[in-house]
């Protein structure tokens, strides 16, 4: 038996899977009905191809299956999300982790529609390149177009602003502290040309900054999306958008000045401070520009310049916006608009409002609790 595909439409039920999950759990179409709170003849409906389940019939029938998302909808390749997630030393992400977050994008697309302002008009790198003075050169463009000189400060305004410039919407979120790459998650769906970007704000403050750039690279780039060259790419613009060349230059000349590897880090952690960025970033930039002109080592090691930033502890920038945590929900969604410059609630609430969606998808799309989520829906449906 073939599975229907929906006319004019971008997605359609798995009817085979659904049967035989209907049949390994016992269970008729009506009883399926009862226990989603729908008619049986919405059940036929879905199953002949005829409508597709709202968000939150979506969610309780994969619970109620217990399939994932990949199982119980049918989609075109290009209609798959795209997935990127920062991978962190030899972190991989695991199949279940993209399953998770095919399943938030595949919950992603009814929100499109109450999305206001995406622009058109988006800057690309048509031809990224790992080498050094081309990723410096597409750097200088970058800071120029933002108005920002080759020795200036990157401010977190003028990255939030580039997003919603370039059709990504950010969706901050509190997922606690991460060890791994999961301060981070990027779901582009091609068909709908959308970007979201859900950023931990249980983040580090100068981890933070390049979290941002590294996902503004995934912007820049969605054709290297999901792939290890494209993390490869994300990496290297980043730390070169934060600390670039002029800065590695003069951060290598005041270093030559010192003999002792004490003082070469005091220098480091200096611009980093001065540059609300990480001590890592800093010495890896300056690392790229000796290797790139070489230039007489320092005498430095990688394993002291860990050491020295791992003693560090900054603050989270949830506790930079929120006193105290967690915050109330309308503080919460409040920030997401006014600190980030994000629809993402706006527009949730207005597809709340006109489709009567409950708290468990909130729950499923902001991967958190389900009471924080019912939190969260009671602000948003008034």
């Amino acid at each position: 038996m073939t599975v229907p595909i929906l006319r004019g439409m971008q997605k359609a039920l798995n009817s085979d899977a659904i049967r035989s999950a209907l049949a390994d759990q016992g269970l008729s179409q009506k009883q399926l009905a009862v226990n989603l709170g729908v008619s049986s003849q919405a059940v036929t409906n879905w199953l002949k191809g005829k409508d597709f389940p709202r968000p939150a019939a979506l969610l309780k029938l994969a619970s109620a299956l217990k399939l994932n998302f990949d199982q119980l909808v049918q989609t075109s390749e290009a209609d798959q999300p795209i997935i990127a997630f920062r991978k962190k030393a030899n972190a991989r992400t695991t199949a279940n982790h993209i399953d998770n977050a095919k399943a938030v994008g595949m919950l992603l697309k009814p929100m499109v529609p109450y999305l206001r302002n995406l622009s058109t008009l988006r800057t690309l790198i048509t031809s990224p390149s790992a080498d050094y003075e081309r990723i410096q050169a597409a750097i200088a463009q970058t800071r120029s177009r933002l108005g920002v000189g080759e020795r200036a400060v990157l401010e977190y305004e003028h990255i939030i602003g580039e997003f919603s410039n370039c059709g990504a919407v950010l969706a901050p979120v509190l997922w606690g502290a991460k060890g791994n790459h999961e301060n981070a998650l990027h779901i582009r769906l091609p068909k709908e040309d959308v970007t979201f970007v859900f950023l931990n704000l249980d983040t580090r403050l100068e981890d933070f900054k390049f979290w941002m750039a590294h996902e503004l690279a995934h912007v820049y780039t969605p054709a290297m999306a999901g792939t290890d060259a494209g993390e490869d790419y994300a990496d290297l613009f980043a730390g070169a958008l934060l600390f670039p060349q002029a800065m590695a230059e003069a951060a290598y000349h005041e270093t030559l000045k010192q003999q002792r590897s004490d003082g070469i880090l005091e220098i480091f952690r200096d611009h980093a401070n001065a540059n609300m960025i990480s001590l890592s970033t800093v010495y890896k930039q300056v690392m790229r520009y000796i290797r790139a002109h070489k230039l007489p080592a320092l005498p430095v090691q990688e394993n002291s310049i860990h050491a020295a930033r791992n003693s560090i502890a900054g603050d989270l920038i949830s506790e930079l916006l929120f006193d105290p945590l967690p915050p109330p929900p309308e503080v919460y969604i409040a920030a997401c608009r006014n600190e980030f410059d994000s629809d993402f609630f706006d527009a949730l609430r207005r597809m709340i409002r006109e489709q009567g969606v409950g708290p468990s998808y909130i729950q499923q799309v902001l991967s958190t609790s389900i009471h924080d989520a019912r939190q969260l829906h009671e602000e948003l449906r008034h």
